[in-house]
């Protein structure tokens, strides 16, 4: 579709819920925060060459080719090198395995090299950094490990390597294989090569019975696992948050000034979050993350923020890193997100929405009994006492205010969810409180009606079309087989919809001017739009398409360019791989429906 010159982040993924670093094909660890996602990176090469640290593993003749694939159904990455030499393997993981009844996921980083062919002759560099590059670590010499020190930090480097070839940077011929093992705070004093090797084996058999168990459709499946375990990743375990991404200020497209930090839990998004962890079944991820929501609405008891931090961190202030060069020279470089002080009022729905199984699922309303009135009549103030106010909008407008679509759809949601709860729990007051609101939102909505050309603009009195609008039919605000929602999809597509399937979130002019990138989740809620309104091969032919958007593991940006395909924003974003397990479930039920299979004997 595109020519192999478009850009692509030529990295993976690995990690076990404490941390995610990046891996490229040149075998260097391009990013990796430690000790949590939201802490300085110790190796930050993809924003700095020079300045961000490195840990690679390169031969001492150069890469002629490199080639990175999972191990099956894991998060476990093996990268191929091929050299003048020889060719050897680097496999990448992070352990992760229950043990005395919980899970271990230790701050510990495990590679290990193994000869393939030839006589390759390697170059090992282990230099990570602190404060974002300006800290440089003290080097210690042990008799197989190196300690690094920067005031009370420790890390260590353990290995089976003889240590003067990476403490002096000279080369090494591989022989049998090599271990190299990173531990943060903690030293590595077990026995290497029978250590590295019971934990590689439990943690693939703890990936692979993990896919196992989650409920995956035939529509796609290699895909939708994939991103189930991206996913998995971007959730911190000790506290149940999930951030959108595990980087920050990688741009939108070259040259915006769009470089977010998006390592920090949107509370707006979680509707979406939950929803495609409970189509893939796996509930313990959902419960964490529940839990993490209902911990926020029940101790922030002042206005609720769009996003917090992993362990619900209220101040998330913005700052600009100066000393670093950037992503391709892409400045600024932030730390934490201004966005925290917008007002979005869709929160509160969101909230409600993604929270209402556990208190109407049977498997886990006995849990929440006790407090289901007290936090639904909460929510509920919170929808009354903003649904008349403007707000920034789901796309973070940073000096734009509006009565936005999206946000009274999500007061409506919200308002339906409670009257539910309502019912089944027998709570007249709140009956009455939530169908007033309901009514109330419907309203809102239908002020961004226009009625000549029977599409929902972004906001009351507006003339501006947005992507977010596409929920209304995915929701079912609208009827779906209605006129109204089939005619609504049809405007959008005229003014959004890009080559190829991609779609823009708006094409109005912002605080930064006028976007230049799709946002890849938006073309994910098309093609569920499209299934909804019963346009099934549509949505098929499109959801085809975009998965050529995804790198050479099938991991995806938060941004494609419509014009050649290019991966931007940050990376890999959960909430596209959210999108795409969505999607595909979407098209899945209505594949699987008694009428489709109707049809093709008609």
């Amino acid at each position: 579709m595109y020519n192999q010159n478009r850009h692509t982040y030529e990295s993976g993924i690995i990690g076990n819920c404490a941390y995610i670093a990046h891996v490229e094909k040149s075998t260097n660890i391009s990013w990796l925060c430690w000790p949590t996602f939201e802490d300085s990176f110790v190796f930050g090469g993809m924003l700095d060459k020079e300045s961000g640290g490195e840990f690679s593993i390169k031969p001492e003749s150069g890469i002629k080719e490199s080639k990175q694939y999972y191990v099956e159904n894991t998060n476990i990455l093996s990268t191929v090198i091929d050299s003048d030499d020889g060719r050897y393997k680097v496999t990448d993981y992070a352990p992760r395995f229950e043990q005395y009844e919980r899970y271990f996921k230790p701050l510990v980083l495990i590679r290990k090299i193994e000869r393939v062919s030839g006589h390759p002759k390697i170059l090992v560099t282990c230099n990570p950094v602190l404060n974002y590059g300006k800290g440089q670590f003290e080097k210690f010499r042990g008799s197989n490990h190196i300690q690094y020190e920067y005031a009370d930090v420790k890390m260590r480097l353990t290995t089976n390597m003889p240590i003067s070839h990476i403490f002096d940077d000279t080369s090494y011929v591989i022989g049998k294989p090599i271990y190299l093992i990173l531990t943060y705070g903690s030293p590595f004093e077990v026995p290497i090569e029978r250590t590295a090797e019971d934990f590689f084996k439990r943690t693939k058999n703890y990936w692979q019975v993990w896919v196992k168990h989650a409920s995956i459709p035939s529509f796609y499946q290699k895909e939708v696992i994939r991103s189930a375990l991206a996913l998995k990743l971007h959730q911190y375990e000790d506290t149940g948050a999930i951030i959108a991404a595990s980087t920050t200020s990688l741009p939108e497209f070259p040259g915006s000034g769009r470089n977010w930090d998006y390592r920090y839990c949107w509370l707006r998004d979680s509707y979406y979050v939950l929803t495609a962890l409970s189509h893939i079944g796996h509930f313990e991820e959902m419960e964490k993350y529940a839990a993490y929501i209902a911990n926020i609405t029940q101790t922030d008891r002042g206005r609720l923020q769009p996003l917090y931090g992993i362990m619900g961190q209220h101040d998330l202030t913005e700052e600009t890193v100066d000393h670093l060069n950037g992503y391709l020279g892409n400045k600024p470089i932030r730390i934490g997100n201004q966005a925290y002080e917008h007002i979005q009022n869709d929160v509160y729905g969101q909230a409600m929405i993604a929270l209402l199984p556990l208190f109407t699922d049977h498997r886990f309303r006995h849990q929440n009994h006790s407090f289901t009135e007290q936090w639904t009549t909460f929510i509920l103030n919170k929808i009354e006492s903003t649904i008349d106010e403007h707000d920034a909008g789901i796309w973070e407008f940073r000096n734009l205010e509006n009565r936005h679509c999206y946000s009274n759809l999500f007061q409506w949601a919200g308002a339906t969810a409670a009257l539910k709860i309502a019912k089944q729990y027998d709570f007249p007051e709140l009956h009455s409180r939530a169908t007033l609101l309901r009514e109330k939102a419907k309203t809102y909505i239908e002020d961004c009606y226009d009625s000549k050309r029977g599409a929902y603009t972004n906001a009351a009195g507006g003339s501006n079309l947005d992507a977010s609008t596409l929920q209304l039919i995915m929701m079912n605000y609208l009827d779906p087989m209605s006129e109204k929602a089939k005619n609504h999809l049809c405007e959008l597509e005229k003014e959004l919809k890009g080559e190829n399937g991609l779609f823009y979130r708006y094409l109005h002019r912002d605080d930064f001017g006028k976007p230049k990138a799709t946002f890849l989740v938006c073309a994910f809620w098309y093609v569920e739009a499209l299934a909804c309104v019963g346009r099934l091969d549509e949505a098929q032919e499109v959801f085809k398409k975009l998965l050529s958007y995804g790198n050479h593991l099938m991991l995806f940006s938060e941004d494609v360019n419509d014009q050649d395909g290019s991966q931007w924003g940050n990376f890999p974003q959960a909430y596209s791989h959210v999108g795409l397990v969505n999607a595909a479930y979407r098209i899945a039920t209505k594949l699987d429906s008694p009428a489709f299979f109707e049809s093709l004997y008609e």
